[in-house]
């Protein structure tokens, strides 16, 4: 008997610290809407500026 009000008293302190759930949040809270600046680099493909962003390892070793 002694065992169970050690363990209704653990169950206490649990349901005290986690019994509530925490605040569902919105997809809208979560997400921020920016416009970009019109003109912005980097929003339209240059095949001159390709080479950059190209990764093989055969072109790395030179072959």
């Amino acid at each position: 008997m002694n065992k169970e009000r050690a363990m209704d008293a653990d169950a206490a302190v649990r349901h005290m610290r986690f019994g509530k759930l925490p605040e569902r949040i919105r997809g809208e809270d979560m997400t921020a809407e920016v416009e970009a600046a019109p003109g912005a680099e980097g929003d339209t493909y240059t095949p001159e500026n390709s080479w950059k962003f190209y990764s093989c390892v055969a072109f790395d070793l030179g072959l």
